[in-house]
């Protein structure tokens, strides 16, 4: 079965095919995904490598935490579940757009 770590600590030019590339050292890699910004289309430095099998997996833990890659030390750990998140509410309680604006009836 395929297991997912999470990858941070990537520098902002890394592109997915390096990713891959680096961490086919270690095995078969499932996939590699690196988190972007949807406003600037920017890395976010941090992304998510599926090997595919577990003791792949810990082999990259091991190859790669703590190491330096492209002049920055990367954090490389099991990926766990996302976690749930409250809704986001803009600021104010009454919800829609927040201004309340738009045209009105005398």
């Amino acid at each position: 079965m395929a297991t997912k770590l999470y990858v941070g600590g990537l520098p902002y030019s890394t592109q997915e095919d390096a990713l891959k590339e680096l961490f086919a050292q270690a095995g078969n890699v499932v996939s590699a995904v690196i988190i972007m910004d949807k406003m600037s289309g920017r890395s976010k430095g941090f992304g998510f490598v599926e090997m595919s099998s577990q003791d792949e997996a810990q082999k990259a833990i091991s190859m790669f935490n703590d190491q330096e890659f492209e002049g920055r030390k990367l954090t490389v750990n099991e990926a766990r579940p996302m976690e749930a998140r409250p809704p986001r509410s803009g600021g104010n309680d009454r919800g829609g757009y927040g201004s309340g604006g738009g045209r009105r009836e005398y």
